[in-house]
């Protein structure tokens, strides 16, 4: 879909103008998709440890920009909403051209509609979405090529264009805030988890370590996990204990 070029209209006609509304999305994941190309920037980030996950890190991605503003700079999946489509909608398809899969969960984070946000003099208002994916999502195969796309770590992020360190600041907090809820844990893990693996959730999305011990005494009091009375397999040390949620 093409934007309306601004710029050929004049300061007064400006004003009578509508907006451009746009979506955009802040996609998590514990690690990136196995095809997927990983910043520079980031290499070295997300050191697999004693979780099994990536590190103390998210990854996100991100597209580069081909054309003004912001040409050549890194920007959150997405773009002007079609006519025909709803808000979840476009957030879906712009996730799944960026990431070649759809998300565990999505949700919408928050407007953004500064005046002057759109970095030239097109009015636009962008509807955030923030997404979550988990194993499960990331082991299917991609839905044809993902081109011009980078998984970075979010605590070691480029500039990005227009206002979009924001919305990835208000993601994560949103995201942090949530950290509490046995759910959220979940839909990065899958049905079965053990603790230290659900304690590198934790790790990544609060951005630091966590003590194992007063993590599991903690967990384990809450009541929301149920002992499936299984271990993992393939693990090079003592099988640990599996987990689900309580219903």
């Amino acid at each position: 879909m093409k934007a309306v070029d601004y710029s050929a209209f004049s300061a007064t006609e400006r004003r009578t103008l509508p907006p451009l509304v746009a979506v955009s999305a802040v996609a998590f994941a514990l690690r990136p998709p196995a095809e997927a190309r990983v910043a520079e920037l980031s290499v070295g980030q997300g050191e697999t440890g004693e979780s099994g996950e990536s590190g103390t890190t998210l990854w996100l991605p991100l597209v580069r920009r081909l054309r003004p503003p912001f040409s050549g700079v890194w920007a959150l999946p997405g773009g002007p909403l079609r006519f025909d489509e709803t808000l979840s909608g476009a957030a879906e398809r712009t996730l799944l051209s960026t990431v070649g899969r759809g998300p565990a969960y999505l949700e919408q984070l928050y407007s953004f509609g500064g005046v002057e946000r759109s970095g030239n003099a097109q009015r636009l208002v962008t509807i955030a979405y923030w997404a979550q994916y988990g194993r499960h999502e990331l082991a299917q195969p991609a839905v044809g090529p993902v081109d011009n796309v980078e998984w970075f770590s979010a605590d070691n992020l480029p500039e990005l264009a227009f206002d979009h360190a924001d919305i990835v600041d208000y993601a994560l907090w949103r995201l942090r805030m949530k950290t509490g809820y046995a759910t959220v844990a979940h839909r990065f893990l899958g049905p079965v988890f053990t603790l230290a693996q659900l304690r590198g959730v934790h790790e990544a999305i609060l951005g630091h370590r966590v003590d194992p011990a007063n993590f599991r005494r903690q967990t384990l009091a809450q009541g929301y996990l149920v002992d499936t009375g299984q271990t993992e397999t393939g693990a090079k040390h003592r099988p640990a204990t599996l987990y689900r949620l309580r219903e």
